[in-house]
């Protein structure tokens, strides 16, 4: 494997560098003064530094040592809490060989496809682990969690486990605007999921009570359902909401219905 600019490596020892206030996982201390089987950074790397790597890796994945580096078996009777020992050379973990991977990919975007870039922004940006994982480590928006979820647990765990990642809001992970949800639920609309894309803008309105757009698209789904009574109910929510909504008086007026209820 050819080894990385060197841009891409200042950038990665930049990375480290700021993170040096918040204390390193308890690897580092097993980690040798002598590295063996680096294949994609320097081989004569400091230890300093590649423990900076290390940490911008764990801090920008949410991961710990262990997500990537194979640990040796605890010894027979050793308490449940005693440090693992970690064979660092060893390339056993998929998630190892994957890092590498994706160190090359960030390294041919930095070093020869973003300079390229027309008009390229000055002080010019730089791709990193965060830029896409922000603390995940699988980099997934918001809507691809929820539709996995949906596949393979049902609908009410893709409610519960919004409620649960929304909690944790302000870290940054992942985009919680009305439209994110809104979108999901039209696409899952689109791939004949109705009542999955119903029950995600229900949960949606809980936290938008007053957006007119929800009550809309509720409306065509449930008109789409055959349940006419729901449907013109939203239409109207829609249009209290918003008085001038005239996609909802449309849909009233083909109903034959008036858009107030008295």
């Amino acid at each position: 494997m050819p080894v990385p600019k060197r841009p891409f490596l200042a950038m990665w020892l930049l990375a480290g560098i700021m993170l040096l206030m918040s204390p390193f996982r308890p690897a580092q201390a097993q980690i040798p003064e002598k590295f063996e089987n680096l294949k994609v950074l320097p081989k004569h790397i400091s230890r300093d530094s590649l423990i900076q790597v290390m940490r911008a890796f764990s801090l920008q994945l949410g991961v710990r040592c262990t997500y990537c580096h194979v640990a040796e078996p605890k010894p027979a009777g050793a308490p449940a809490n005693a440090p693992e020992k970690l064979i660092f050379k060893s390339d056993d973990k998929i998630q190892k060989r994957k890092a590498r991977f994706m160190l090359q990919m960030v390294a041919k975007l930095n070093d020869k496809i973003l300079p390229d870039l027309p008009e390229r922004h000055d002080p010019r940006i730089v791709m990193r682990c965060v830029t896409c994982h922000r603390g995940s480590p699988l980099p997934q928006a918001l809507d691809a969690v929820l539709t996995d979820i949906i596949d393979h647990h049902g609908i009410d765990s893709a409610v519960a486990r919004y409620k649960e990642l929304r909690e944790d809001m302000e870290s940054g992970r992942y985009d919680f605007s009305e439209w994110s949800v809104n979108e999901l639920a039209r696409t899952l609309a689109g791939n004949g999921k109705a009542d999955a894309a119903i029950a995600m803008l229900e949960m949606n309105q809980g936290y938008n009570p007053t957006s007119a757009d929800i009550d809309f698209m509720l409306g065509g789904l449930y008109l789409s359902k055959g349940d006419k009574d729901k449907a013109i109910a939203h239409y109207r929510a829609a249009m209290t909401k918003r008085p001038a909504d005239t996609r909802s008086k449309h849909k009233l007026d083909s109903l034959g219905v008036a858009a107030a209820s008295g």
